[in-house]
């Protein structure tokens, strides 16, 4: 069992932004997961991992993905009150669900 966050790399973000983003996304899909994927996901220590991608697009792209698989999911929009434009979609965050799941659709990214 994991969670994972997608970062989007073309908004070029700092480090601290990109946590921020990532703990938003992290929340946000864990509070769509079922309640049997979460108890099983906090026995297994709460796997989490932070991959990347270049555009918009392609985060757009995985949370289609995701969506087809019934993978619980989060997109998180930036406020805009710091770094980036108002609206930005920042991280898709997906699951936690079992590794291999999350994986058919995150297989092939690189981590962060």
């Amino acid at each position: 069992m994991k969670q994972v966050m997608i970062v989007r790399t073309d908004l070029k973000m700092r480090k601290g932004k990109i946590a921020a983003q990532c703990c938003h996304g992290s929340i946000g899909s864990y509070k769509k997961t079922d309640s049997k994927k979460i108890k099983k996901w906090e026995n297994e220590a709460y796997a989490k991992v932070v991959l990347k991608v270049q555009t918009k697009e392609e985060l757009l792209e995985l949370k289609k993905a995701a969506d087809e698989k019934g993978i619980s999911n989060y997109l998180v929009i930036d406020a805009g009150r710091t770094q980036i434009p108002t609206s930005s979609i920042t991280v898709l965050a997906l699951g936690p669900d079992e590794d291999e799941i999350i994986d058919e659709v995150t297989g092939d990214l690189k981590l962060l």
